[in-house]
């Protein structure tokens, strides 16, 4: 077994997507491929196969390598519950709400989690490719951290230096890095890749030359910038989102308020060339979009009590045209929500939704996890996941009625049938495409682009799988 790490200068320096793409490159070479993420913070979730909570970025990473996503790939993730609380999800399951300090506090006891679940898939896979988190010289964090310097030492990893061109500083940024780089972690790097160029390759050429020869580590590639429009990471992410629109039939209005998660679900209208999507962050008129659609929300309450004061939620009751909600979204549609626990809530508290739909939320523990095919809106099988406390006694799956829909299934857009026939019903001119096809397409694309870019033969030779 092999196992190569992929570190960053910075967040946001591209370390996810450049991971997708080698599980998709080395699986091609007919490796077993797994991912691995040891801590992860995003509220941006789904359900793998055992019935646990994994980030998405973990399970893009297995669709790329054509594996089955597992818990074992990313064992801690950590979810923003809001003023300074963190959600704790140990090997797919909720552990317990807690503030930061607390969590430091148990960090020992995670890292233990942390080795067996890497343990496990040493046993399972030919390769596994971790993703770092951040950058790996927070000099502050190095005892608290999981996912850099911990995974480098524990598990000997040989190492790749992501550092991202766009934000400017790329060589002060790498030299730090290099500087304050644990010894170990540095022994075994393989070079460092330069990511999101954008213009003339041949720029560039002097800069490879100084980290070379200055700061003595090789550069495997230049990766020039190329969005990737699934799965984001995180809600910042958004921003790196091209609609590739082509001539619009429908104006949809996302709700984008704080709490947003599993903002997945907007991949596919996003990437529709006959819908215009517009994030929605702050107050503004509605009338001239054709739908509103409430997406996921970690903190449902809290997110329905902005939309009230932000003067959205006035909008939308007088909002004549089709609403649809999944999950939270699709909560907040209901008449009440009660959360007697404070598992939703800061606090207890009952809370006044839209009363679009004739029922009542309750929140409840044990989390409902699960993930598979759904007999929603007439249709006999549609693929999605599960992953709310909310439970609705009259319409626990879905609704639908001629203005107002919503489910608690994350995906129902994916499925081409219904997306064609919902949105066919707003415009009858609207003709659909195939999701599918495309998600596979925007994988394939950026892992040949990578593939094109970047001295893969090294990286191999350095795993010793070339002599």
């Amino acid at each position: 077994m092999k196992s190569l790490a992929v570190f960053g200068t910075s967040s946001d320096a591209g370390k996810t997507t450049l991971v997708m793409a080698l599980c998709r490159i080395f699986a091609d070479q007919g490796l077993k491929v797994a991912p691995f993420k040891a801590q992860n913070v995003s509220n941006n979730s789904a359900v793998t196969k055992e019935g646990r909570e994994i980030s998405r970025a973990q399970c893009l990473q297995a669709e790329a390598a054509r594996v089955e996503p597992s818990y074992l790939f990313n064992p801690v993730l950590l979810k923003s519950h809001g003023n300074g609380t963190v959600q704790v999800i140990v090997n797919g399951l909720v552990h317990q709400n807690q503030s930061i300090a607390a969590y430091y506090a148990e960090i020992d006891q995670l890292k233990q989690q942390v080795k067996q679940a890497f343990t496990q898939l040493e046993q399972d896979y030919e390769l596994i490719i971790a993703e770092g988190a951040g950058s790996p010289v927070e000099l502050n964090l190095l005892n608290k951290d999981l996912s850099n310097t911990f995974v480098a030492n524990s598990f000997n990893t040989k190492n790749i230096l992501v550092a991202d061109i766009e934000r400017g500083g790329v060589f002060a940024s790498i030299y730090g890095t290099l500087e304050l780089m644990d010894p170990v972690m540095r022994s075994n790097l393989i070079g460092v890749v330069i990511n999101k160029f954008r213009g003339d390759r041949r720029f560039f050429d002097e800069g490879e030359k100084i980290i070379t020869e200055r700061f003595g580590v090789p550069v495997l590639g230049v990766l020039p910038f190329k969005p990737l429009n699934i799965d984001m990471e995180d809600s910042q992410s958004l921003r790196n989102y091209q609609q590739r629109l082509d001539e619009v039939k429908i104006r949809v209005a996302v709700i984008a308020y704080p709490g947003l998660s599993n903002y997945n679900d907007l991949d596919v209208l996003m990437g529709d060339p006959e819908l215009y999507v517009e994030l929605i962050h702050a107050y503004r008129p509605l009338e001239n979009f054709d739908m509103v659609l409430l997406p996921g929300s970690k903190t449902v309450i809290r997110d329905l009590q902005w939309l009230k004061s932000q003067g959205l939620f006035q909008e939308i009751l007088q909002f004549k045209k089709p609403v649809f909600g999944i999950c939270g979204g699709y909560q907040m549609l209901c008449q009440q929500l009660h959360d007697p626990e404070a598992i939703e809530h800061q606090t207890a508290i009952v809370e006044t939704g839209f009363a679009f739909i004739n029922d009542t939320v309750n929140y409840q523990n044990p989390k409902i996890l699960t993930r598979g095919k759904y007999p929603v809106f007439s249709y006999a099988e549609v693929s999605g996941y599960e992953i709310h406390c909310g439970r609705m006694n009259k319409y626990p799956l879905y609704y639908q009625s001629e203005l107002y829909s919503g489910t608690h299934v994350h995906g129902v857009f994916d499925h081409d049938e219904f997306r064609s026939a919902y949105f066919k019903a707003l415009n009858p001119n609207y003709q659909g495409y195939v999701y599918a096809q495309y998600r596979e397409a925007e994988i394939q694309g950026f892992a040949d682009m990578v593939a094109n870019n970047l001295d893969i033969a090294t990286i191999f030779q350095a795993l010793c799988f070339l002599n």
